[in-house]
C-alpha cells in the first residue's frame, strides 16, 4: 500500500514540474514584448520629431535667394545638365562649399557648391545661396528682423519716427552681419518692393550711375536706382521713388562687417 501511495505522489510531482516548464515559453521563438516595441517606437518618434539644425550654428544649411529659382546641376559647372530646380526660399544642405570665387553670374561672384535638396544631390551656384532666409511676400521689416534674430541674435533693427503731424518721417534700419552686397540687395528688394526690373548692379562700372525704371508704378514721379562705386567696388546702392503724396529712398551700404538696409519715407 505504501508503495502505491509513493508511486502516485511521484507521478503528481512530475506532472507539476512538466506543466511548469511548458508555462515558460522560449524567448527565441516569440517576437519582442510589447514594452520593447513601445520603447522602439518612442525612440523612432523622437528621432522623427528632432528639430532641424539651427542655421545660426550649422552653416551647412543655406537658402535660395534667386527669385526665379536656382538650378541644381549634375556637375560643378554651369554647362552641365540640370537635375532639378530649387525654388526661391528653399532650404538646402551644403555638402561641400567652394569658398574661392571661380566665376561671375549677373555681376555676382561665386563658385559651385555641392548641395542636397529634395532627395537629390548636385551642384549650385553659391552666389544665390545665403545663410539668411529671405523674407516672405509682403513681410514688414520689423517682423522679418524679429524672425532672423531667433536664429541670428546679432541682427539688429531700429525704427525712428520724426517730422511733424502733417509731414511725418519714418526711418527703418536692419543690419545684417557678414552679409554680401547681393544678399542685402535681394532682401531689400523683397522687403521694400524695389522693382524686379532692377537687377543687382555690377561692381565694375562708372563711379556714379543712375538707372531709370522703365515701367514705373502708376502715380510714381520718380523711380530710379542710383549706384556709387570707387575703383570698381560698390560703395552705395540707393533706390529713390516719389509721388505726389510721399518721397522715399532705400539705402544699402556697408559699414565694416555689417550690411545696412535703411528705408526712409516722408509723407507730403
Amino acid at each position: 500500500m505504501k508503495k502505491v501511495v509513493l508511486m502516485f505522489a511521484l507521478i503528481v510531482v512530475s506532472q507539476g514540474v512538466y506543466s511548469c516548464k511548458e508555462a515558460v515559453p522560449n524567448a527565441s521563438e516569440f517576437p519582442e514584448t510589447e514594452s520593447e516595441t513601445d520603447n522602439k517606437q518612442k525612440s523612432q518618434l523622437a528621432l522623427a520629431e528632432e528639430p532641424a539644425a539651427d542655421p545660426s550654428t550649422n552653416t551647412a544649411y543655406k537658402y535660395v535667394t534667386a527669385q526665379s529659382g536656382l538650378s541644381l546641376r549634375e556637375y560643378n559647372n554651369l554647362q552641365s545638365n540640370k537635375v532639378g530646380k530649387m525654388p526661391y526660399g528653399s532650404r538646402v544642405k551644403v555638402i561641400h562649399s567652394e569658398p574661392k570665387p571661380t566665376m561671375k553670374v549677373s555681376g555676382i561672384e561665386g563658385s559651385m557648391d555641392e548641395v542636397a535638396f529634395n532627395h537629390k544631390t548636385g551642384f549650385a551656384f553659391n552666389g544665390y545661396l545665403s545663410r539668411y532666409f529671405p523674407p516672405e511676400r509682403d513681410m514688414h521689416a520689423k517682423a522679418y528682423a524679429s524672425e532672423l534674430q531667433g536664429h541670428f541674435p546679432e541682427v539688429s533693427f531700429s525704427e525712428i519716427k520724426s517730422g511733424t503731424a502733417s509731414n511725418p518721417i519714418t526711418k527703418e534700419t536692419i543690419s545684417l552681419p557678414k552679409a554680401q552686397w547681393h544678399e542685402a540687395f535681394f532682401i531689400a528688394q523683397q522687403l521694400f518692393e524695389i522693382p524686379s526690373e532692377f537687377e543687382f548692379p555690377k561692381s565694375a562700372g562708372k563711379d556714379q550711375e543712375i538707372i531709370q525704371d522703365k515701367k514705373p508704378k502708376k502715380d510714381l514721379w520718380v523711380s530710379q536706382l542710383e549706384i556709387t562705386r570707387k575703383d570698381d567696388v560698390l560703395e552705395k546702392i540707393v533706390y529713390q521713388y516719389a509721388s505726389k503724396k510721399f518721397k522715399a529712398q532705400v539705402l544699402i551700404e556697408k559699414e565694416k562687417e555689417l550690411m545696412k538696409i535703411t528705408k526712409m519715407e516722408v509723407l507730403q
